[in-house]
Protein backbone atom coordinates (compact mmCIF):
# COMPACT_ATOMS: atom_id res chain seq x y z
CA UNK A 1 0.00 0.00 0.00
CA UNK A 2 1.47 3.35 -1.05
CA UNK A 3 1.90 6.06 1.56
CA UNK A 4 -0.09 9.25 1.04
CA UNK A 5 2.30 12.19 0.44
CA UNK A 6 2.24 14.60 3.38
CA UNK A 7 2.12 17.61 1.05
CA UNK A 8 -1.17 16.34 -0.38
CA UNK A 9 -2.65 16.07 3.12
CA UNK A 10 -1.34 19.52 4.07
CA UNK A 11 -2.87 20.98 0.91
CA UNK A 12 -6.22 19.41 1.78
CA UNK A 13 -6.22 20.90 5.30
CA UNK A 14 -5.13 24.27 3.92
CA UNK A 15 -8.03 24.33 1.46
CA UNK A 16 -10.45 23.35 4.27
CA UNK A 17 -9.19 26.27 6.37
CA UNK A 18 -9.52 28.67 3.42
CA UNK A 19 -13.11 27.59 2.71
CA UNK A 20 -13.97 27.89 6.40
CA UNK A 21 -12.58 31.42 6.45
CA UNK A 22 -14.46 32.43 3.30
CA UNK A 23 -17.72 31.09 4.75
CA UNK A 24 -17.19 33.19 7.88
CA UNK A 25 -16.66 36.34 5.79
CA UNK A 26 -20.35 36.47 4.80
CA UNK A 27 -20.32 35.81 1.03
CA UNK A 28 -23.36 36.23 -1.24
CA UNK A 29 -25.95 33.45 -1.33
CA UNK A 30 -24.68 31.74 -4.48
CA UNK A 31 -21.07 31.73 -3.26
CA UNK A 32 -22.16 30.57 0.20
CA UNK A 33 -24.01 27.56 -1.22
CA UNK A 34 -20.99 26.59 -3.35
CA UNK A 35 -18.55 26.96 -0.42
CA UNK A 36 -20.85 25.14 2.00
CA UNK A 37 -21.04 22.20 -0.40
CA UNK A 38 -17.25 22.10 -0.73
CA UNK A 39 -16.81 22.36 3.05
CA UNK A 40 -19.19 19.45 3.67
CA UNK A 41 -17.18 17.36 1.20
CA UNK A 42 -13.80 18.27 2.74
CA UNK A 43 -14.74 18.12 6.42
CA UNK A 44 -15.00 14.30 6.91
CA UNK A 45 -11.64 13.79 5.18
CA UNK A 46 -9.88 16.57 7.12
CA UNK A 47 -11.17 15.11 10.41
CA UNK A 48 -9.46 11.78 9.62
CA UNK A 49 -6.34 13.52 8.24
CA UNK A 50 -5.92 15.42 11.51
CA UNK A 51 -6.39 12.24 13.53
CA UNK A 52 -3.74 10.60 11.33
CA UNK A 53 -1.37 13.52 11.91
CA UNK A 54 -1.74 13.24 15.68
CA UNK A 55 -1.12 9.50 15.53
CA UNK A 56 2.00 9.97 13.41
CA UNK A 57 3.37 12.60 15.83
CA UNK A 58 2.70 10.29 18.78
CA UNK A 59 4.49 7.51 16.89
CA UNK A 60 7.56 9.74 16.35
CA UNK A 61 7.63 10.60 20.06
CA UNK A 62 7.50 6.92 21.02
CA UNK A 63 10.31 6.07 18.58
CA UNK A 64 12.44 8.80 20.16
CA UNK A 65 11.71 7.31 23.57
CA UNK A 66 12.70 3.81 22.44
CA UNK A 67 15.96 5.00 20.87
CA UNK A 68 16.91 7.24 23.82
CA UNK A 69 19.71 5.60 25.79
CA UNK A 70 18.45 7.22 28.99
CA UNK A 71 15.11 5.35 28.83
CA UNK A 72 14.94 2.47 31.34
CA UNK A 73 14.07 -1.03 30.12
CA UNK A 74 10.52 -1.12 31.51
CA UNK A 75 9.64 2.22 29.94
CA UNK A 76 11.25 1.20 26.62
CA UNK A 77 9.19 -2.04 26.50
CA UNK A 78 6.01 -0.13 27.33
CA UNK A 79 6.80 2.33 24.52
CA UNK A 80 7.38 -0.56 22.08
CA UNK A 81 4.01 -2.08 22.98
CA UNK A 82 2.25 1.25 22.48
CA UNK A 83 4.12 1.80 19.22
CA UNK A 84 2.97 -1.55 17.87
CA UNK A 85 -0.69 -0.76 18.60
CA UNK A 86 -0.26 2.74 17.17
CA UNK A 87 1.17 1.45 13.89
CA UNK A 88 -1.95 -0.67 13.42
CA UNK A 89 -4.10 2.41 14.05
CA UNK A 90 -2.04 4.50 11.60
CA UNK A 91 -2.44 1.86 8.86
CA UNK A 92 -6.23 1.88 9.36
CA UNK A 93 -6.36 5.69 9.32
CA UNK A 94 -4.26 5.83 6.14
CA UNK A 95 -6.62 3.34 4.50
CA UNK A 96 -9.62 5.48 5.50
CA UNK A 97 -7.98 8.61 4.06
CA UNK A 98 -7.15 6.81 0.81
CA UNK A 99 -10.78 5.73 0.47
CA UNK A 100 -11.99 9.26 1.20
CA UNK A 101 -9.62 10.64 -1.45
CA UNK A 102 -10.91 8.36 -4.21
CA UNK A 103 -12.64 10.26 -7.05
CA UNK A 104 -16.30 10.76 -6.29
CA UNK A 105 -19.03 9.86 -8.75
CA UNK A 106 -20.64 13.22 -9.55
CA UNK A 107 -24.07 11.54 -9.64
CA UNK A 108 -23.84 9.84 -6.22
CA UNK A 109 -25.96 12.45 -4.43
CA UNK A 110 -28.69 12.49 -7.07
CA UNK A 111 -32.13 10.98 -6.82
CA UNK A 112 -32.88 7.91 -8.92
CA UNK A 113 -35.20 6.89 -11.70
CA UNK A 114 -35.71 3.15 -11.31
CA UNK A 115 -36.97 1.05 -14.24
CA UNK A 116 -37.88 -2.62 -13.69
CA UNK A 117 -39.02 -4.70 -16.66
CA UNK A 118 -40.05 -8.33 -17.02
CA UNK A 119 -37.64 -10.24 -19.24
CA UNK A 120 -37.67 -13.83 -20.43
CA UNK A 121 -40.10 -16.10 -18.63
CA UNK A 122 -43.59 -14.78 -19.36
CA UNK A 123 -45.92 -14.51 -16.35
CA UNK A 124 -43.24 -15.69 -13.95
CA UNK A 125 -40.92 -12.89 -15.13
CA UNK A 126 -43.65 -10.32 -14.46
CA UNK A 127 -44.18 -11.71 -10.95
CA UNK A 128 -40.44 -11.56 -10.32
CA UNK A 129 -40.32 -7.95 -11.58
CA UNK A 130 -42.93 -7.23 -8.90
CA UNK A 131 -40.76 -8.93 -6.27
CA UNK A 132 -37.79 -6.80 -7.26
CA UNK A 133 -39.72 -3.53 -7.25
CA UNK A 134 -41.15 -4.25 -3.80
CA UNK A 135 -37.62 -5.08 -2.59
CA UNK A 136 -36.45 -1.63 -3.67
CA UNK A 137 -39.54 -0.02 -2.17
CA UNK A 138 -38.83 -1.63 1.21
CA UNK A 139 -35.14 -0.78 1.01
CA UNK A 140 -36.07 2.84 0.29
CA UNK A 141 -38.48 2.87 3.24
CA UNK A 142 -35.71 1.64 5.55
CA UNK A 143 -33.47 4.45 4.26
CA UNK A 144 -36.17 7.06 4.74
CA UNK A 145 -36.35 7.74 0.99
CA UNK A 146 -39.47 8.66 -0.94
CA UNK A 147 -40.77 6.46 -3.78
CA UNK A 148 -43.11 7.83 -6.44
CA UNK A 149 -44.40 5.61 -9.24
CA UNK A 150 -44.22 7.37 -12.61
CA UNK A 151 -45.77 4.61 -14.72
CA UNK A 152 -46.76 0.98 -14.28
CA UNK A 153 -47.90 -1.69 -16.71
CA UNK A 154 -49.34 -4.44 -14.54
CA UNK A 155 -49.48 -8.05 -15.73
CA UNK A 156 -52.76 -9.99 -15.66
CA UNK A 157 -51.31 -12.53 -13.19
CA UNK A 158 -49.83 -9.86 -10.91
CA UNK A 159 -46.45 -8.21 -10.88
CA UNK A 160 -45.38 -5.88 -13.64
CA UNK A 161 -44.49 -6.01 -17.29
CA UNK A 162 -42.81 -2.67 -16.63
CA UNK A 163 -42.71 -0.17 -13.78
CA UNK A 164 -40.88 3.16 -13.56
CA UNK A 165 -40.48 5.18 -10.34
CA UNK A 166 -38.43 7.95 -8.81
CA UNK A 167 -36.60 7.30 -5.55
CA UNK A 168 -35.65 10.49 -3.73
CA UNK A 169 -33.27 10.65 -0.78
CA UNK A 170 -29.73 11.33 0.34
CA UNK A 171 -27.25 9.13 -1.52
CA UNK A 172 -29.94 7.16 -3.37
CA UNK A 173 -27.89 6.75 -6.54
CA UNK A 174 -24.67 5.92 -4.65
CA UNK A 175 -26.37 2.80 -3.26
CA UNK A 176 -28.73 1.74 -6.03
CA UNK A 177 -26.37 2.20 -9.00
CA UNK A 178 -25.03 -1.31 -8.38
CA UNK A 179 -28.48 -2.80 -9.14
CA UNK A 180 -28.46 -2.11 -12.91
CA UNK A 181 -28.45 -5.27 -14.99
CA UNK A 182 -30.25 -8.57 -15.46
CA UNK A 183 -31.63 -10.26 -12.35
CA UNK A 184 -32.40 -13.96 -12.74
CA UNK A 185 -34.79 -16.04 -10.62
CA UNK A 186 -34.96 -19.82 -10.19
CA UNK A 187 -38.12 -21.15 -8.53
CA UNK A 188 -41.14 -23.40 -8.91
CA UNK A 189 -44.11 -21.35 -10.23
CA UNK A 190 -47.37 -21.60 -8.25
CA UNK A 191 -49.08 -22.78 -11.43
CA UNK A 192 -46.54 -25.57 -12.04
CA UNK A 193 -48.14 -28.84 -10.95
CA UNK A 194 -45.05 -30.92 -11.71
CA UNK A 195 -42.90 -28.95 -9.32
CA UNK A 196 -40.27 -28.14 -11.92
CA UNK A 197 -37.91 -25.23 -11.33
CA UNK A 198 -38.27 -22.47 -13.90
CA UNK A 199 -35.73 -19.79 -14.72
CA UNK A 200 -36.88 -16.32 -15.68
CA UNK A 201 -35.44 -12.84 -15.55
CA UNK A 202 -36.12 -9.15 -15.14
CA UNK A 203 -33.99 -6.14 -16.09
CA UNK A 204 -33.28 -3.27 -13.73
CA UNK A 205 -32.05 0.14 -14.87
CA UNK A 206 -31.00 2.72 -12.28
CA UNK A 207 -30.59 6.21 -13.72
CA UNK A 208 -29.47 9.33 -11.86
CA UNK A 209 -32.29 11.86 -12.04
CA UNK A 210 -31.13 14.80 -14.17
CA UNK A 211 -32.11 18.40 -13.55
CA UNK A 212 -32.71 20.86 -16.36
CA UNK A 213 -29.27 22.34 -15.67
CA UNK A 214 -27.72 18.90 -16.29
CA UNK A 215 -29.41 18.21 -19.62
CA UNK A 216 -30.81 20.90 -21.89
CA UNK A 217 -33.42 19.57 -24.32
CA UNK A 218 -34.34 21.60 -27.38
CA UNK A 219 -38.03 21.55 -28.34
CA UNK A 220 -37.03 21.20 -32.01
CA UNK A 221 -35.36 17.87 -31.12
CA UNK A 222 -38.62 16.40 -29.82
CA UNK A 223 -41.56 14.75 -31.54
CA UNK A 224 -44.55 14.66 -29.21
CA UNK A 225 -47.44 12.34 -30.05
CA UNK A 226 -50.66 12.22 -28.03
CA UNK A 227 -53.06 9.32 -27.94
CA UNK A 228 -55.82 7.82 -25.83
CA UNK A 229 -54.55 5.95 -22.79
CA UNK A 230 -55.38 2.26 -22.60
CA UNK A 231 -55.26 -0.34 -19.87
CA UNK A 232 -54.78 -4.14 -19.89
CA UNK A 233 -56.47 -5.79 -22.84
CA UNK A 234 -56.72 -2.50 -24.70
CA UNK A 235 -59.69 -1.06 -22.81
CA UNK A 236 -59.85 2.73 -22.71
CA UNK A 237 -58.72 4.29 -19.44
CA UNK A 238 -60.15 7.72 -20.24
CA UNK A 239 -61.95 9.38 -23.11
CA UNK A 240 -59.40 12.09 -23.95
CA UNK A 241 -56.08 11.98 -25.76
CA UNK A 242 -54.05 12.45 -22.58
CA UNK A 243 -51.30 9.84 -23.11
CA UNK A 244 -48.00 11.21 -24.39
CA UNK A 245 -45.18 9.65 -26.39
CA UNK A 246 -42.00 11.71 -26.73
CA UNK A 247 -39.30 10.81 -29.25
CA UNK A 248 -35.90 12.47 -28.87
CA UNK A 249 -34.90 12.69 -32.52
CA UNK A 250 -31.09 13.00 -32.18
CA UNK A 251 -30.78 9.92 -29.94
CA UNK A 252 -33.86 7.95 -30.97
CA UNK A 253 -34.91 7.50 -27.32
CA UNK A 254 -38.67 7.08 -26.92
CA UNK A 255 -40.57 7.61 -23.65
CA UNK A 256 -44.31 7.04 -23.16
CA UNK A 257 -46.43 8.14 -20.22
CA UNK A 258 -50.15 7.61 -19.67
CA UNK A 259 -50.74 7.25 -15.92
CA UNK A 260 -52.07 10.79 -15.42
CA UNK A 261 -55.39 12.06 -16.79
CA UNK A 262 -53.73 15.33 -17.69
CA UNK A 263 -51.73 15.50 -20.91
CA UNK A 264 -49.57 18.23 -19.34
CA UNK A 265 -48.66 16.02 -16.34
CA UNK A 266 -47.91 13.04 -18.57
CA UNK A 267 -45.60 15.18 -20.70
CA UNK A 268 -43.78 16.48 -17.60
CA UNK A 269 -43.23 12.92 -16.31
CA UNK A 270 -42.07 11.71 -19.71
CA UNK A 271 -39.58 14.57 -19.96
CA UNK A 272 -38.20 13.69 -16.52
CA UNK A 273 -37.51 10.10 -17.63
CA UNK A 274 -36.11 11.27 -20.99
CA UNK A 275 -33.76 13.72 -19.25
CA UNK A 276 -32.48 10.96 -16.96
CA UNK A 277 -31.85 8.58 -19.88
CA UNK A 278 -29.98 11.25 -21.84
CA UNK A 279 -27.92 12.19 -18.77
CA UNK A 280 -26.97 8.57 -18.13
CA UNK A 281 -26.16 8.01 -21.80
CA UNK A 282 -23.77 10.98 -21.75
CA UNK A 283 -22.21 9.81 -18.48
CA UNK A 284 -21.55 6.35 -19.90
CA UNK A 285 -20.05 7.85 -23.06
CA UNK A 286 -17.66 9.96 -20.98
CA UNK A 287 -16.68 6.97 -18.83
CA UNK A 288 -15.92 4.90 -21.92
CA UNK A 289 -13.80 7.68 -23.37
CA UNK A 290 -11.81 8.03 -20.11
CA UNK A 291 -11.33 4.32 -19.60
CA UNK A 292 -11.82 2.31 -22.78
CA UNK A 293 -10.39 -0.91 -21.37
CA UNK A 294 -11.79 -0.84 -17.84
CA UNK A 295 -14.67 0.37 -15.72
CA UNK A 296 -14.56 2.64 -12.67
CA UNK A 297 -17.67 1.00 -11.25
CA UNK A 298 -18.51 -2.60 -10.44
CA UNK A 299 -19.81 -4.13 -13.64
CA UNK A 300 -20.75 -2.17 -16.71
CA UNK A 301 -24.38 -1.47 -15.88
CA UNK A 302 -25.26 -2.99 -19.26
CA UNK A 303 -28.76 -4.45 -19.13
CA UNK A 304 -27.59 -7.52 -21.03
CA UNK A 305 -25.29 -8.38 -18.13
CA UNK A 306 -26.58 -11.02 -15.71
CA UNK A 307 -25.58 -9.65 -12.35
CA UNK A 308 -27.51 -11.68 -9.81
CA UNK A 309 -29.42 -14.95 -9.35
CA UNK A 310 -32.19 -15.52 -6.78
CA UNK A 311 -32.57 -19.26 -6.09
CA UNK A 312 -35.76 -19.92 -4.12
CA UNK A 313 -35.42 -23.70 -3.50
CA UNK A 314 -32.04 -23.14 -1.82
CA UNK A 315 -32.91 -19.78 -0.29
CA UNK A 316 -29.78 -18.15 -1.69
CA UNK A 317 -28.85 -15.05 -3.68
CA UNK A 318 -25.62 -14.94 -5.72
CA UNK A 319 -24.06 -11.79 -7.11
CA UNK A 320 -21.98 -12.95 -10.07
CA UNK A 321 -19.84 -9.80 -10.31
CA UNK A 322 -18.11 -10.49 -7.01
CA UNK A 323 -18.91 -14.22 -6.64
CA UNK A 324 -20.78 -13.56 -3.39
CA UNK A 325 -23.50 -15.97 -2.25
CA UNK A 326 -25.78 -15.14 0.69
CA UNK A 327 -28.29 -17.62 2.10
CA UNK A 328 -30.63 -14.77 3.02
CA UNK A 329 -33.09 -14.70 0.14
CA UNK A 330 -36.13 -13.72 2.23
CA UNK A 331 -34.22 -10.96 4.05
CA UNK A 332 -32.86 -9.55 0.79
CA UNK A 333 -36.28 -9.52 -0.93
CA UNK A 334 -37.68 -7.86 2.22
CA UNK A 335 -35.19 -5.05 1.67
CA UNK A 336 -33.40 -5.37 4.99
CA UNK A 337 -30.74 -7.78 3.67
CA UNK A 338 -29.98 -5.79 0.53
CA UNK A 339 -27.64 -3.38 2.34
CA UNK A 340 -25.18 -6.19 3.12
CA UNK A 341 -25.05 -7.15 -0.55
CA UNK A 342 -24.55 -3.53 -1.63
CA UNK A 343 -21.84 -3.00 1.03
CA UNK A 344 -19.88 -5.90 -0.46
CA UNK A 345 -20.17 -4.37 -3.94
CA UNK A 346 -19.03 -0.97 -2.64
CA UNK A 347 -16.02 -2.56 -0.90
CA UNK A 348 -15.03 -4.44 -4.06
CA UNK A 349 -15.39 -1.30 -6.15
CA UNK A 350 -13.21 0.68 -3.74
CA UNK A 351 -10.58 -2.05 -3.79
CA UNK A 352 -10.45 -1.90 -7.59
CA UNK A 353 -10.17 1.88 -7.55
CA UNK A 354 -7.36 1.75 -4.95
CA UNK A 355 -5.51 -0.84 -7.00
CA UNK A 356 -5.76 1.43 -10.03
CA UNK A 357 -4.48 4.41 -8.04
CA UNK A 358 -1.54 2.37 -6.69
CA UNK A 359 -0.76 1.10 -10.21
CA UNK A 360 -0.64 4.65 -11.54
CA UNK A 361 1.48 5.80 -8.59
CA UNK A 362 4.00 3.01 -9.25
CA UNK A 363 4.36 3.92 -12.95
Amino acid sequence: MSTIPQEKLDSLVSRWETVQSQLASGPDQETYVRLAREFSELDPTVTVVRELGEARKESDDLRDLVSDGATDDDMRQLARDELSALETKINKLEQRVRLLLLPKDAADDKNVILEVRAGTGGDEAALFAGNLFRMYQRFADLKGWKVQILSANEADVGGYKEIVATISGKGAYSFLKYESGVHRVQRVPETESGGRIHTSAATVAVLPEAEEVDVHIEEKDLRVDVFRASGPGGQSVNTTDSAVRITHLPSGIVVSQQDEKSQHKNKAKALKVLRARLYESERQKQQEERAADRRDQVGSGDRSQRIRTYNFPQGRVTDHRISLTMHKLNEILAGEGLQEMIDALVTENQARQLATVDEHSAN
